[in-house]
């Protein structure tokens, strides 16, 4: 015998998995709101930084405004293969994700180089400036040293006049200041490339210079922590001193690959010179 389910029961339990079928579609949704909106609260700060190459500094200001980021111009380099006006690099890189507000730095191409650097030898700060502006240069780091002739004049620049290939728009200056008796007596450091260890000390020690350390490359690094060597035979007209102790036993049949302060940089009589050695 089929038992027969009245039809008010029927609608009853029907009506019952509606209501339950409806409250779990309701807490279903209230906890994905819940988890969306903790998502936003931790991440809701945090964008993905735009890739800005090539693009113009308006495109790219327009870009990075929009994500709620700072785009700062930090330098500006000459490129053969990027227009000018556009940008040549960024920091940070795109793709990674940074915080609102974050600066986002940029570098400019300024095209190719098609501006000849001046001559700027033996004139005054001023009349040097103005020139490097006028050609829509920047003027970049100014130093001075004692200098015999006129005070106050160019008497090296970087880059050199006429120079080709040059990275950035920007020239240095190095004036001459007045000689005084207090005055140290500066060098241009000589290359000691090549040389054995006795021939690098002669030629440091014709500039007012001294070795103070040596480093023999083949020899066991656990010797670079044997005792000082000073040399034992007295100093001779035909034999350079050391004014300070090598720093370990070096051959003498070594030839200087690498010193410190490197060839070309100005150094004062007395300075220290440092040296690596090898066969």
């Amino acid at each position: 015998m089929k038992l027969r389910i009245p039809r008010k029961v029927t609608r009853s339990i029907n009506r019952f998995f509606n209501i339950v079928l409806g409250a779990l579609a309701m807490l279903t949704v209230a906890l994905v709101s819940a988890f969306i909106t903790m998502r936003l609260a931790i991440h809701g700060h945090e964008v993905k930084v735009p890739d800005l190459t090539s693009l113009t500094l308006s495109e790219a200001s327009q870009k990075t405004r929009s994500l709620g980021l700072v785009l700062s111009l930090e330098n500006r380099f000459y490129s053969p293969n990027t227009p000018p006006g556009r940008v040549l690099a960024q920091s940070p890189a795109p793709g990674l994700t940074v915080r609102r507000e974050w600066p986002v730095r940029i570098t400019e191409s300024l095209g190719a180089q098609q501006v000849a650097i001046p001559d700027l030898l033996n004139q005054t700060e001023r009349t040097a400036t103005i020139n490097i502006r006028r050609l829509g240069l920047e003027l970049g780091a100014v130093a001075h040293i004692p200098s015999a002739g006129e005070p106050g004049t160019v008497i090296a620049q970087t880059p050199n006049p006429n120079a080709i290939g040059v990275d950035r728009p920007r020239v240095s200056l190095l004036l001459s200041d007045p000689e005084t008796a207090t005055s140290a007596e500066a060098f241009v450091m000589p290359s000691l490339a090549g040389l054995t260890l006795t021939a690098a000390a002669a030629r440091a020690a014709s500039a007012g210079l001294h070795i103070a350390s040596a480093e023999d490359l083949n020899l066991n690094s656990a010797s670079a922590e044997a005792a000082p060597l000073t040399p034992q035979s007295p100093p001779s007209a035909t034999t350079p001193s050391f004014t300070e102790p090598i720093a370990h036993t070096v051959s003498s049949i070594g030839t200087v690959i690498a010193q410190t302060p490197p060839a070309g940089h100005r150094v004062v009589k007395g300075d220290p010179v440092h040296i690596t050695l090898t066969d």
